[in-house]
């Protein structure tokens, strides 16, 4: 499970005691701004340190990435990898497209890509393009005959129409995540991504699914039929299935990347390679078995991950991550890990849901050399693997994403702390301590949250609590934060000041409050898991008198009213989201979700999202990664793989496509 940064980020600092600093990123990591979202490079200043063979490693891992990519924009949107491939064309070289509309064609496409699609990533809403589709079309003809590969005439004629709705229409297929659809719709049918085709959830009713982590579910003359992910086994035992030339050619990149690595990492890149074949859901288990107990300087997750974005919360999305380990962080996550047991003793449920025979989990701080699919640079710590029975048995590995949290944290600083906080002296107190908590929320949130706790029901529990799971997982893992942030412990690993910092983090939870409906510029209800999640804690402290809404000079803020009251409420919050998740009670969770995680105020989003109009900020992130290229000698040897940052998302995203094949027609 994912921790995304709804919050404005504090510059990085590293906890008192660690005795090194965090590295610097270039001065100014915004390469580019389209209206809310902006584009961040991000940097890894460790690669340049490591070996020839770890840099082949990474760069074959880094190839296997950019292979993978296509698949999310076909989950996303059974138009979408059309759409990718028309949009490619066309903007390969603007000066093919009408002046007149070139610019508007190019930001679109921009956006498109940032997004792996038409619909926000981070709220799930379309956006359309600003000119006409007569328009657009015009320009596609135009680009056409001046040497775009955008096929023969009939062929883009037949394109553009087929693409008429899905990308120009704003009623055509609106949100790509609905949990709470319109009348007369389900979740499945009102949602616009692509894991279900023709398929309503009164359907399932009955149906066991064999893959339902990998699989699209389509319905074929009446009956549901999977669809699996993989690309089939050489021997032909196993025929290829859904994706199958795209998992072949990651599988191709991993092979080469197992062939430099050391025998540890060899195995878990050829248990990869094996469930990319099958798609046996084994295989999958027994890859995270490997993963798990690896700890490599060059490292990677990769696969059908997270459950954001099925409404069901049951198909993953492709992603992938190939990164270096930030040797000068590493430090604050290994010594949480250390302690992982020590804090799932004093946590706040029944001892018959505590954890306390499993290994500790592996901490790690990492620079990402590339992201592709459904990891995007908002994600600033990650918990992996999510299934219950792995993590109880076997353990987690926890990440945290310092290259993604530099870029942020000198983008955003500190305008929107500053801005939601209605006590001026909350200013010097955030530069006091901002940093520590913020650090230790995350690290908190990934190491000791999502990992911890164990379960009474027999299957996976996110099988019992369904569409609910996810904002549940990411709740009770920022509450594990909240509860331990003012633990003695914590002094003991080095952290000065923990009252403070613990009221800091407070500050902050509070401000998570209000700040997530920035992201719903219309309606009165949240979809994305993190933001309900963020709105449960929030509200349900209201609720208890621990936390207070208030309106001063025409704004709206909310406030800590009673540390300790919130601390305990923290407590009463969390011992009873382990008690839900534990016994899988839906409809404890389903209550829950709908009184305090799932409305809101418009008047209070309106004064929320003109707040952030003011201190002109982006809203939305989108990754630039560092680019790989292998330097040759006169032999043709590879001598070294050099790194450099390309600070153009477009052309990134061009040269991705040129080399998985998805540019053009």
């Amino acid at each position: 499970m994912t921790i995304r940064r709804a919050l404005a980020l504090i510059p990085l600092a590293l906890l008192p005691a660690l005795p090194l600093a965090a590295q610097t990123p270039s001065p100014s990591p915004l390469v580019e701004r389209i209206g809310a979202r902006g584009f961040l490079q991000v940097e890894s200043p460790s690669y340049s340190k490591l070996p020839l063979r770890q840099k082949l490693v990474a760069y074959h891992l880094y190839q296997a990435a950019v292979q993978l990519d296509p698949i999310f924009y076909d989950q996303m949107s059974s138009y979408g990898l059309t759409a990718k491939r028309l949009l490619g064309a066309m903007v390969e070289r603007p000066e093919r497209l009408p002046e007149g509309s070139r610019q508007a064609i190019v930001e679109y496409a921009t956006l498109f890509f940032g997004n792996d699609g038409n619909h926000n990533e981070a709220t799930g809403e379309k956006f359309v393009p600003s000119i006409s589709f007569e328009d657009f079309a015009k320009a596609a003809q135009q680009a056409r005959a001046k040497g775009a590969r955008l096929g023969a005439e009939g062929q883009l004629a037949r394109t553009l129409e087929s693409l008429r709705a899905p990308l120009f229409d704003p009623r055509f297929q609106p949100q790509l995540t609905t949990k709470n659809p319109p009348p007369g719709e389900d979740i499945l049918t009102a949602s616009s991504n692509n894991y279900y085709q023709g398929v309503k959830l009164s359907d399932l009713k009955g149906f066991t699914e064999k893959n339902p982590l990998n699989s699209r579910l389509v319905k074929q003359n009446g009956k549901l039929v999977e669809e699996v992910y993989r690309a089939g086994t050489p021997d032909g035992k196993i025929p290829p299935g859904l994706y199958a030339s795209e998992l072949r050619a990651v599988n191709r990149e991993l092979e080469e990347a197992a062939k430099n690595a050391d025998p540890a990492l060899a195995k878990v890149l050829r248990a990869q390679v094996r469930f990319y074949q099958t798609g046996d859901l084994k295989d999958w288990h027994d890859y995270n078995v490997l993963w798990i107990q690896t700890d490599e300087t060059v490292d990677l997750a990769s696969g059908f991950i997270e459950v954001y974005r099925d409404a069901r919360g049951i198909k993953g999305s492709s992603q992938m991550v190939v990164a270096v380990t930030d040797q000068k962080l590493e430090p604050l996550m290994r010594k949480l890990a250390e302690n992982a047991v020590y804090f799932e003793r004093k946590a706040p449920w029944e001892d018959r849901f505590k954890k306390l025979d499993v290994k500790p989990p592996v901490g790690k701080a990492i620079e990402t050399l590339i992201a592709s699919g459904d990891f995007h640079v908002g994600t600033i710590g990650d918990n992996l693997p999510n299934e219950q029975d792995i993590r109880e048995k076997y353990g987690t590995k926890s990440i945290l994403l310092t290259s993604s949290i530099n870029a942020i944290n000198a983008t955003r600083g500190a305008k929107a702390t500053v801005e939601f906080s209605d006590d001026p002296a909350e200013g010097d107190l955030y530069r006091r301590y901002g940093a520590t908590a913020d650090n230790l929320h995350t690290a908190l949130h990934e190491i000791i949250g999502h990992g911890s706790g164990k379960v009474a029901v027999p299957k996976d529990p996110s099988t019992y609590l369904r569409e609910y799971y996810s904002t549940l997982e990411e709740a009770r893992a920022d509450l594990v934060a909240y509860w331990n942030i003012y633990d003695p412990k914590l002094t003991e690993l080095g952290v000065q000041d923990v009252r403070e910092v613990g009221r800091e983090l407070y500050r902050q939870m509070a401000r998570a409050g209000l700040t997530p409906l920035k992201n719903y510029p219309t309606g009165d209800t949240a979809q994305e898991d993190h933001d309900r999640a963020r709105l449960l804690v929030a509200n349900y402290l209201i609720a208890a008198g621990a936390l207070e809404r208030v309106q001063k000079n025409g704004h709206w803020y909310v406030d800590v009213k009673d540390y300790d009251k919130a601390h305990e409420g923290v407590g009463k919050l969390l011992a009873e989201l382990m008690r839900i998740k534990a016994t899988g009670d839906y409809d404890g969770i389903k209550k829950l979700i709908d009184t305090y995680g799932l409305h809101f105020d418009p008047a209070v989003r309106d004064d929320v999202i003109a707040r952030y109009k003011k201190i002109d900020l982006p809203i939305y992130l989108t990754g630039v990664y560092a680019t790989l290229t292998p330097v040759k000698d006169k032999a043709g040897k590879v001598t070294d793989v050099a790194i450099s940052y390309p600070r153009d998302v477009l052309a990134q995203q061009l040269a991705w496509a040129r080399e998985n094949g998805t540019l053009g027609f």
